[in-house]
C-alpha cells in the first residue's frame, strides 16, 4: 500500500526523522490557509499523487512549457495560483504513464535553502533476507540516470534485522555520503530513525530524495516515498487508515474486497488462475503464442463461487479484455466450484468475448460437465498448452 508524501513525512517524524514543517490542502484556500502558518519567505506547492517525478512532469490541461508538479512560491498569491494550476488537473510523470493522474490534494511546505541533495532508500532485500539501506551522494530528480551511467555511485548497504541497527550501519551511510563532522552525526542519527520507523510499521519500501543538507549545516528529509507490505496491515489500523482509494485502479479496490490479488496489464486476454506461480506461468504462455495478458488475477486455494463470480466480473470490466482464460488446477478448490462461478458470472454479466477454461484436479469431470451443459459458448482445453493456443486464436477469429 502506497501513501501521499505528507503522510509518509508524519509517519517519519514520528520517529524523530527531520522534517520540514509542511500542510496538506484540498482546495486552494487551504493551499494559501497552510502557506500563511509558515514562516516564508518561500513556500513549496507540490502535487500529491502515487508517482515520482513529480518536478518533471506536465500537466494535461496546460500549456507545454507550464511548471511540473512541485513548485516554488514567493508570496501568498504565487502559492494560490499554483494550487489552482493544480488542483483538479491531470498530472503525467514518468512512472503515470500517459493516462496520467489527478491531483485531488497538495502538500504545501516551507521553502529550504540547499546546499547539497543526497539519496537514502531502504528495501527489502530478498535475496540476503536482510534490509538494504541504498545510499548515494548523488540525490535529486535525476537518480535514474545515475544508476544507469554511474552505478559506481550507488553504495548499498545491508542490516540483518536480526542484529538491528548498529552504530557502524550509520558510520558506513555516512562515510558513504562523504559527511564529516557535525553532519556525520545527523546523518547516523538520521539512517537510525528511518530504519527504525522501515522496521516498526512494516514497511517494504523508503525512498528520501532527495535529503537534503540546507546552507546553515542542517540534513532534512526533503521528500519521501513509502509503501508498506500490505499482508502486515492488520497489526497497523492507523496505517491502513492513511489509505487513499482515489489513487489505486477500481478494479484492484473491488479485488480487493474480495481478497484477489488483481493487477491490471496492457493486453487483451484476460486471465483467472489460482495460485501466484500457475498466474505467472500462464501470462508466460499466453506471450509464448503471441498475445498479452491483461491482468495478473489470483483467485487464492479456497475461493467460493461468489468469490469466483466477483474475479469474473472485475476481468469484464476491463474494456480493453477481448477474451478470458481460466487456468485452474484443483487441489484444495474444487472444479465444479469453480465451474458454478463461471456459469454464474458468464450468465449476470452476458458474456460477449471468447472465453476457454482448463480444469484440472478435484471434481475436475464434474466442473467440465457443468460447463459442457451450460449452454454457454465456453471452449474446453486439455491443458495449458492447448489452452493457450486456443483463447489466442478464438481472439484473433473475433478481431
Amino acid at each position: 500500500m502506497n501513501i501521499h508524501e505528507y503522510q509518509a513525512k508524519e509517519v517519519l517524524a514520528k520517529f524523530g526523522a527531520p522534517v520540514p514543517i509542511g500542510f496538506p490542502a484540498l482546495t486552494v484556500e487551504e493551499a494559501v490557509e497552510a502557506a500563511g502558518k509558515l514562516p516564508g519567505p518561500l513556500f513549496v506547492v507540490k502535487a500529491q499523487i502515487h508517482a515520482g517525478g513529480r518536478g518533471k512532469g506536465k500537466f494535461k490541461e496546460l500549456a507545454a512549457d507550464a511548471k511540473g508538479g512541485v513548485r516554488l512560491s514567493k508570496s501568498l498569491d504565487e502559492v494560490k495560483a499554483n494550487a489552482a494550476d493544480m488542483l483538479g488537473n491531470t498530472l503525467v510523470t514518468i512512472q503515470t504513464r500517459d493516462a496520467g493522474k489527478q491531483v485531488n490534494r497538495l502538500y504545501v511546505t516551507d521553502g529550504a535553502d540547499i546546499a547539497k541533495e543526497y539519496y537514502l532508500s531502504m528495501l527489502v532485500d530478498r535475496a540476503s533476507g536482510r534490509i538494504a539501506m541504498v545510499v548515494s551522494t548523488e540525490g535529486g530528480m535525476d537518480i535514474e540516470t545515475v544508476a544507469h551511467d554511474t552505478p559506481e555511485k550507488i553504495q548499498s548497504i545491508t542490516i540483518d534485522p536480526a542484529e538491528g541497527f548498529q552504530p557502524h550501519h550509520g558510520r558506513a551511510v555516512a562515510f558513504a555520503l562523504k559527511l564529516t563532522g557535525d553532519l556525520n552525526k545527523q546523518a547516523i542519527a538520521v539512517a537510525k530513525s528511518l530504519y527504525e520507523a522501515f522496521v516498526a510499521t512494516d514497511m517494504e519500501m523508503l525512498e528520501v530524495n532527495p535529503l537534503v543538507e540546507t546552507t546553515d549545516g542542517k540534513l532534512l528529509v526533503l521528500d519521501a516515498k513509502v509503501s508498506f507490505d500490505s499482508n502486515s496491515l492488520y497489526r497497523h489500523p492507523d496505517i491502513f487508515a492513511l489509505r487513499d482509494e482515489t489513487e489505486e485502479d477500481p478494479a484492484e479496490v473491488e479485488a480487493s474486497k474480495y481478497d484477489l490479488a488483481y493487477i491490471k496489464l496492457d493486453g487483451d486476454i484476460g486471465c483467472m488462475v489460482n495460485g501466484a506461480g500457475l498466474a505467472m506461468a500462464t501470462m508466460d504462455i499466453i506471450k509464448l503464442n503471441g498475445a498479452f495478458p491483461a491482468n495478473f488475477l489470483d483467485v487464492g486455494g479456497g475461493a467460493t463461487k461468489e468469490k469466483v463470480t466477483a474475479a469474473f466480473k472485475i476481468i469484464l470490466s476491463d474494456p480493453a479484455v477481448k477474451g478470458i482464460l481460466v487456468n485452474i488446477f484443483g487441489g484444495i478448490m474444487r472444479c465444479d466450484i469453480i465451474a458454478d462461478g463461471i456459469i454464474a458470472a458468464a450468465k449476470e454479466v452476458n458474456l460477449s468475448v471468447p472465453l476457454v477454461v482448463r480444469l484440472e484436479g478435484t471434481n475436475v469431470q464434474q466442473g467440465k460437465d457443468l460447463l459442457a451443459n451450460s449452454g454457454l459458448p465456453i471452449v474446453a482445453a486439455d491443458d495449458l498448452g492447448d489452452a493457450a493456443k486456443k483463447i489466442v486464436a478464438q481472439v484473433k477469429q473475433a478481431a
